[in-house]
């Protein structure tokens, strides 16, 4: 076998085809509800974020690779996403070949690999309590998810809270969505170019964005540190919503009233708690790319 290969634990056929089974089943308990709720029309402002924010498909999601550095026993049932680059088949066994990497792909994998590393390393913070959907819904020109669910507070008391506390939103993708008038409130003026620069690993959105880079960054991470990333922006999402001004009681959500000194602190607790595990997919993420562009 060629030296690319000399690390690679090989797994049998009988092994891949029952992880590739589970990772369908566990993708599928998100991507059937998501799809039965496109068909008949009903969105959901929670669950179905992820598949209207991000561009990535219900059958990308559900489709099964290893991380790199596991090859995988050649069989007649090999799914045809293995039958292309940067996979490889040689002496029996498929596997990823980081050395089929174009330059281009080369130069994405090291920007997300040095933004993950710049956002490990700066120092988070707990304090924005969320007010990005508030800054969203200012004036109430564009409320967002006003298809699918209401606001729970009148406009003047969304508008005075914005105004009274101080926003310091540090994720170029929310602060982008503040209505113009919000713009010059926050704190921060992040820009696109600079996100290296701005992004720290308290921000749910950053949090969240875990699992958009994971998915840039397939197949060498593998399906289950994506799911794992998929499934924690989720329960990012979750937060970001409950403490939104939208109201999510015919969901069964309880709202996170940051409004209050009680609801600020509740955020900071569940925030934290997110922030805690993401650090650890985020080292994940980080390791994985470092041995492929290694």
């Amino acid at each position: 076998m060629a030296e690319a290969t000399a690390a690679i634990r090989t797994l049998s056929a009988a092994e891949w085809q029952e992880r590739a089974a589970g990772h369908r089943a566990r993708a599928g308990r998100w991507t059937g509800p998501a799809l039965r709720r496109r068909a008949a029309r009903k969105a959901h402002p929670v669950e179905d974020f992820l598949f209207s924010y991000y561009p990535f498909s219900f059958a990308k999601l559900e489709e099964w690779h290893p991380e790199v550095g596991i090859a995988l026993e050649e069989s007649v049932k090999l799914p045809g996403c293995w039958q292309k680059s940067p996979y490889r088949l040689q002496d029996g066994v498929v596997f990823a070949d980081a050395g089929l990497l174009e330059a281009k792909e080369l130069a994405r994998l090291r920007w997300t690999r040095e933004l993950l590393v710049a956002t490990r390393d700066r120092a988070p913070n707990f304090a924005c309590h969320g007010l990005h959907e508030w800054a969203m819904v200012y004036r109430g020109a564009d409320v967002r998810h006003a298809l699918t669910t209401k606001l729970r507070l009148p406009q003047g008391e969304i508008d005075a809270l914005v105004e009274s506390r101080p926003i310091r939103c540090s994720h170029f993708d929310a602060f982008r969505f503040f209505h113009v008038e919000a713009l010059p409130l926050n704190r921060l003026q992040p820009t696109l170019m600079e996100r290296p620069a701005f992004e720290q690993p308290g921000c749910v959105h950053a949090n969240m964005d875990l699992y958009k880079w994971a998915f840039k960054s397939m197949p060498w991470v593998g399906s289950d540190l994506l799911m794992d990333c998929f499934e924690q922006a989720m329960e990012l999402r979750d937060l970001d919503m409950r403490a939104s001004p939208y109201d999510l009681s015919a969901y069964g959500l309880e709202s996170v009233r940051i409004e209050t000194a009680e609801g600020r602190r509740e955020y900071e607790r569940e925030q934290a708690r997110l922030a805690e595990k993401a650090v650890l997919l985020r080292g994940r993420l980080i390791g994985v790319l470092e041995r492929v562009l290694g």
